[in-house]
């Protein structure tokens, strides 16, 4: 359960709980932004807020080096489903407001808000990367442009880098540094946009409750 963990909670969600269990690094302040930054930001705004649907292949690298690949798939507002390739058993899907953590082994889920995690930044109805978000860093390298920003109100709960192909505006990876000063990223590639989805695909049925002998309900979507 340990690489489990380490695969999935801080490349996705750096949870309030694991900022409670270690001292985070200082937040950095805001970045001094130009007028060149102010222009791209908004330009990533206009992109996050027109994005519907998504759907990728991913890899997922923690700082330790476990890897883990996956498919994922992104409704936004609010909703989001990342399946990762076996043997790993593990399976999160973010509807109605929270995040659910599915260990399809352990047979144990594990749910928080979307609001209280810095992914949830991106899942919003309307992303402003202004007063509740804080952006620490605007960056260009390599053909592409980086955004780090922090949920303003919890500075400890970890830090998100947005890394966009500029043009055209494209999301292909995140990265999350956690209150462990632990740094996962996740590449998302083969992308599709603009998909029609099964609103099941955003839905959890725990299969606890369909167990030969159980309630014997018919099971509908999500794992």
């Amino acid at each position: 359960m340990n690489r489990r963990l380490l695969l999935l909670t801080p490349a996705l969600l750096a949870t309030p709980a694991l900022a409670q269990r270690a001292a985070a690094p200082p937040a950095p302040g805001a970045a001094a932004l130009t007028d060149r930054d102010r222009a791209d930001l908004a330009r990533v705004e206009t992109y996050l807020n027109n994005l519907t649907t998504l759907r990728a292949r991913f890899l997922q690298i923690a700082q330790s080096g476990a890897a883990a690949e996956g498919t994922a798939w992104i409704w936004r507002p609010g909703r989001m489903r990342f399946e990762y390739d076996p043997p790993e058993p593990l399976l999160l899907v973010a509807y109605a407001g929270q995040f659910l953590m599915y260990d399809r082994e352990l047979r144990a889920p594990t749910t928080l808000l979307i609001s209280q995690t810095p992914l949830g930044i991106i899942l919003r109805e309307r992303v402003q990367l202004s007063g509740d978000v804080t952006v620490t860093a605007v960056e260009r390298s390599g053909g592409f442009l980086r955004v780090t920003v922090y949920r303003t109100s919890e500075p400890g709960e970890g830090r998100l880098t947005l890394v966009f192909n500029p043009e055209p505006m494209e999301l292909r990876q995140w990265a999350v540094f956690d209150a462990q000063r632990r740094e996962t990223r996740v590449s998302l590639f083969r992308i599709e946009t603009g998909q029609r989805f099964p609103s099941s695909l955003f839905q959890f049925n725990d299969p606890r409750f369909f167990e030969p002998g159980g309630m014997g309900a018919p099971q509908g979507g999500g794992n």
